[in-house]
């Protein structure tokens, strides 16, 4: 028996291209960490402090996937990480590049956007039946 992608999911090979985008994000996020000259542990030590956008999930799956949604999308990373370039904070921009290194290992494992129907709805498959790539 083969089941049907979720609706409004990525298959194929634009899947494995948006899978392969995370990996690369990862690695560069560590570069930039790198250049910035910070203490080594602080990398892992605040990789998953985006997940504290899950809290949402608490409430309900709707505001979960918008809260989670919110924390695990480009523009607030990207928020942290210029503001860190504007105010000369290698340390603001360390953050920045973490927070895209959680968003880019997200994705490179497979979790991806949430929908408000489930955690497990995401915009790059359902992770309940999508075991693969």
């Amino acid at each position: 028996m083969t089941s049907s992608p979720l609706l409004g999911s990525v298959i194929g090979g634009p899947k494995f291209v948006l899978r392969l985008e995370g990996a690369v994000l990862f690695v560069a996020s560590i570069a930039l960490f790198a250049v910035q000259g910070q203490l080594w542990w602080l990398y892992p030590a605040l990789l998953l402090a985006p997940d504290i956008f899950m809290l949402g999930y608490l409430r309900n799956t709707k505001l979960g996937a918008i809260t989670y949604n919110l924390g695990h999308s480009y523009p607030a990373a990207a928020a942290v990480t210029a503001l860190g370039f504007v105010i000369v904070s290698p340390v603001t921009i360390a953050i920045g590049a973490i927070w895209f290194g959680h968003i880019g290992w997200d994705r490179m494992l497979g979790y991806g956007l949430k929908y408000g129907t489930s955690f497990k709805h995401t915009h790059l498959g359902d992770l309940e039946k999508n075991k693969t790539v």
